[in-house]
């Protein structure tokens, strides 16, 4: 990945072009300052995530209320995986949808979410990217992106589950959407008067997701990084469906002390996602980046597997840290890779890595489900398990890929 011929550009990519800045400039930025200039979009993705939150911490109080089994609800939770349109206002009607508490109106709700994080993660993960020219820059500017989701989960936990203590949970779903709705106005507005991330390139066609696959088979190591991705997000939001219901039966926490179990995790992924994407910056090896996302998930497996099988609490909150942090190293260095090797068409990269990523949401829940089904809990973590060992071997193949074009491009006269 590090050694590549550029592709020519397709029409719908973005261009270098359409940065902000200047390249020299963006090498001397802090974090803060990163972060400073891509702070509406950064708002925008961190209330994306809050809806199925609200669905997660409070999973056992909806399987109580709408009378429906576990292992159905935890399932509903994936089918937001495959769908692929919308974005903030989508979010808002979900939630109005989700206060009604029977199980149409939760797959309805899965589904709507779904379908607005789908669009709305990758946009902005391109947008935040490419208003920088220099590429370790644009890296780490999509990292803070995705931190900031996860910072998102680490506050929204605990913080909806005091109001949830007045008004339910229900009330925590209304009150996401009229923030939704506010949001999606000022953006809007924000965008009428100019003052938003505007490309500077003319716009182009569409480019479909046939035409898309045609542009990242071109690009060195992309390929692999998109199937590393999906592949680390089926083994994580699998276990994220189900997380809340294991904690309930296995150790009687209920939504509110499992807040707790939930800010932890998100802790450990923020961290490893800030700090990861911290380190990647300043490293310039694909190779290197490649083998530490194996290494990641070679953490990742046994850890998802102790979180489904251990009896001892301990234990359990330990494997729950290391997963958090181990997948978010490596989805920093899919990330930051991605951004690297995709410069001209990073909205085209992403959003088939949104895709990636939606899919991954769907297969996840279903995959735990049914080794769940087969085999208990044990079966859930095996599965899962094994998909992250999955991801790891194709992290290691992309790093030897790519050090074996570092060392053909030294070696060519």
């Amino acid at each position: 990945m590090t050694a590549r011929r550029t592709p020519a550009p397709t029409p719908g990519a973005t261009t270098p072009g359409a940065a902000t800045g200047t390249g020299p400039d963006d090498l001397a930025l802090t974090d803060l300052q990163i972060a400073a200039r891509i702070r509406p979009l950064l708002a925008a993705c961190a209330l994306g995530l809050v809806p199925f939150t609200v669905y997660s911490t409070f999973l056992v109080d909806i399987v109580r209320d709408s009378g429906q089994d576990p292992v159905l609800m935890g399932w509903l939770r994936g089918t937001g995986g495959v769908a692929a349109a919308g974005a903030l206002l989508l979010l808002a009607l979900a939630c109005a949808l989700g206060t009604l508490g029977s199980a149409g109106a939760w797959a309805a709700f899965c589904l709507l979410v779904g379908a607005g994080t789908s669009v709305l993660n990758p946009a902005v993960s391109a947008m935040a990217a490419d208003r920088f020219r220099d590429e370790a820059t644009s890296g780490r500017a999509a990292t803070q992106v995705s931190a900031t989701m996860t910072l998102t989960a680490v506050l929204a936990a605990p913080l909806l589950a005091g109001p949830a203590v007045l008004w339910g949970w229900r009330g925590d779903l209304l009150a996401t959407a009229l923030l939704a709705v506010l949001t999606a106005a000022l953006l809007w507005r924000r965008t009428r008067r100019g003052t938003g991330s505007r490309p500077t390139t003319p716009p182009a066609h569409r480019t479909g997701y046939l035409a898309g696959l045609r542009v990242v088979r071109d690009l060195p190591g992309v390929p692999a990084m998109l199937l590393v991705s999906a592949l680390r997000t089926t083994a994580f939001m699998g276990q994220l469906a189900y997380l809340s219901v294991v904690y309930f039966e296995r150790f009687a926490l209920g939504a509110g002390v499992f807040s707790l179990v939930w800010t932890l995790s998100g802790v450990a992924f923020f961290l490893g996602n800030w700090f990861g994407g911290r380190l990647l910056r300043s490293l310039h090896s694909s190779a290197r980046a490649a083998w530490i996302a194996c290494g990641a998930a070679l953490v990742g497996a046994p850890a998802v597997l102790l979180v489904f099988t251990t009896t001892h609490l301990v234990v359990a909150l330990t494997a729950t840290a290391l997963l958090g942090a181990s997948h978010a190293v490596v989805a920093a260095v899919v990330t930051t890779l991605l951004v690297r090797a995709s410069a001209g068409h990073r909205g085209t990269v992403l959003g088939l890595n949104g895709a990636g990523q939606s899919l991954g949401v769907c297969l996840g829940a279903s995959l735990a489900g049914a080794g769940l089904g087969l085999a208990g809990w044990t079966g859930a973590g095996v599965a899962l398990a094994t998909t992250t060992l999955l991801a790891a071997v194709v992290a290691a193949c992309a790093a030897v890929a790519a050090g074996s074009a570092t060392s053909g491009v030294r070696e060519s006269p």
